[in-house]
């Protein structure tokens, strides 16, 4: 009966898991999981990127038709019914007529200071949600912006005049 006894013990501690292996598969997880995130944080924001390109082409075709049927641009993004529109980020597109008093002043310019649009600026802040006048400035590198009147839509450091 003692020998069985201690095949039975045996048998127990052969099927469990001990501290050094359990801490090693957490280690494991824990690595696996440390390379992993960055790649989704990256994946992430693709995707934001690209539902921001896209949002713009679709509004930027609604501010066409508006100017289509009533003869002007639309004083802002509520006037197509797009008021309240967000970014993936969380953060309101911005929209400046160009053809209306005082909208030249307020126009997104490239890096000779030339503006990147004639007839309206429409764009998202991005990620950091902070923009400036000037595309090539560092706080409006991550924007994504609508250039050549329509014919580039994409992040502001890839535009290039």
């Amino acid at each position: 009966m003692r020998k069985n006894q201690m095949s039975a013990l045996m048998r127990i501690r052969v099927a469990g898991l001990t501290l050094v292996e359990l801490m090693l598969v957490l280690v494991l997880i824990g690595v696996l999981a440390a390379i992993a995130m960055p790649m989704y944080a990256n994946y992430r924001e693709r995707i934001n990127r690209s539902t921001a390109i896209m949002d713009i082409r679709v509004l930027q075709l609604l501010i066409a038709d508006y100017a289509a049927n009533g003869g002007g641009f639309p004083a802002s993004l509520a006037d197509i019914g797009n008021g309240g529109k967000l970014d993936p980020w969380g953060h309101a597109y911005q929209y400046v007529d160009l053809t209306a008093t005082g909208g030249r002043g307020k126009a997104r310019k490239d890096h000779k200071l030339n503006p990147i649009n004639s007839n309206f600026d429409l764009y998202s802040r991005g990620k950091d949600g902070v923009s400036k006048t000037q595309l090539t400035q560092k706080d409006s590198l991550d924007d994504i912006v609508r250039a050549r009147d329509g014919a580039f839509v994409g992040l502001a450091s890839d535009f290039s005049p």
